[in-house]
């Protein structure tokens, strides 16, 4: 069931509880809050979004961003995007709302999750100021640190409703090839079996991975684990009304080459960020690391976690259309293997400019 029809059962009502609005045993809400009210508020593919009304200590209106999810896929949403959002607030406080907390309803069926978070209004259909975004992304991967120095996160993530492969680990290559085969292995079991596709899909995680990733830890050379938002594109993202400053949310994080978070910009759900400025700008402030010349084509690899993660969630997306050929391109210049496709440029969206909405044709929204 989408959260359209579930809204449609609602009937209009928020679905609040106590374990949100409870002054005495508070799960979220600062100690001393009190509850007022809550109305729908934005709109989400995977959760009920509303805005939240409480009185603080002194008596004083705080609004609060809630978010409401559903079943086993809602608490690792919802847990997620809390953790990665600590993470990224306790690095830069003023790149993402303050989160406040993540829990469970009381009630016990159908089992329900919640994330709270501060309220910033923000004008969500402005396009960022390259540079000023860019340097604000920039400076979160570069003061970012991972807690044992290894590529993962502490707990499961997602990107919209699909969990990311996190598991801790010292090299890159494995990593990525582990987010990379489990996000290929959701979208086979949703989408269906494409046996050239699958066989690009092995070419790419046993030889095109490790030839263009071992050498950005080898001969000396090291990249650092960098926290990254995880669905980096402008419907993640908004200006602050009161200050003009960026700001991200919606985060589904884990340490990572920085460069991954890049990688989301080249598929055809970005209007924005597929702007080469932006870019452009970024590379500015935290130049590509070496071998720099491989830069473009580490961009098309690591866009492939972004485009099938899509296209698990979009039944019948073109977006695994565009996997497959950008495959069959790296596969052609890096390990070449008979039973797949040639690389035709002619549908490559980040040649020819195709974009698409998001979410709309599925009737998710």
């Amino acid at each position: 069931m989408t959260i359209k029809q579930i809204l449609a059962q609602l009937g209009g009502v928020f679905p609040i509880d106590q374990a949100v609005t409870d002054d005495k045993e508070p799960i979220a809400l600062p100690v001393g809050s009190a509850f007022v009210s809550v109305k729908h508020f934005g709109t989400s593919a995977w959760t009920i979004t509303g805005r939240l009304i409480a009185l603080d200590r002194e008596g004083s209106e705080k609004t609060y961003f809630v978010k409401v999810a559903y079943g086993e896929t809602g608490r690792i949403m919802l847990h997620g995007e809390f953790e990665s959002s600590k993470i990224i607030y306790s690095t830069m406080s003023d790149f993402i709302p303050e989160p406040f907390g993540f829990g469970r309803f009381k009630i016990q069926s159908p089992p329900t999750y919640f994330y709270l978070s501060n309220f910033i209004d923000m004008d969500v259909t402005t396009a960022p100021d390259p540079g000023d975004f860019c340097l604000r992304l920039a400076n979160l991967h570069k003061l970012s640190k991972s807690p044992n120095g290894k590529f993962g996160f502490h707990t499961l993530t997602c990107d919209g409703d699909r969990a990311h492969v996190v598991d801790w680990q010292d090299s890159w290559v494995v990593f990525y090839r582990n987010l990379f085969l489990g996000v290929c292995e959701l979208d086979v079991k949703r989408n269906g079996s494409w046996p050239e596709y699958e066989r690009a899909i092995q070419q790419v995680a046993w030889k095109v991975i490790p030839r263009l990733l071992e050498p950005l830890q080898s001969e000396g050379r090291q990249i650092k684990p960098c926290i990254i938002h995880g669905d980096l594109w402008e419907g993640n993202m908004g200006i602050k009304k009161e200050t003009g400053e960026t700001v991200i949310f919606d985060a589904g994080s884990y340490f990572a080459h920085n460069e991954l978070e890049l990688g989301h910009w080249r598929c055809e759900f970005t209007s924005v960020f597929c702007r080469k400025e932006y870019t452009e700008h970024y590379l500015k402030y935290y130049p590509a690391a070496e071998p720099v010349h491989e830069f473009e084509d580490r961009n098309r690899l690591y866009s492939l976690k972004g485009a099938i993660k899509h296209a698990a969630g979009h039944p019948k997306s073109d977006l695994r259309k565009t996997a497959y050929n950008n495959m069959c391109y790296l596969c052609e210049k890096y390990a070449p293997i008979d039973g797949i496709d040639k690389y035709n440029p002619q549908i490559d969206p980040a040649i020819i400019g195709v974009r698409i909405i998001p979410h709309i044709e599925e009737d998710l929204i």
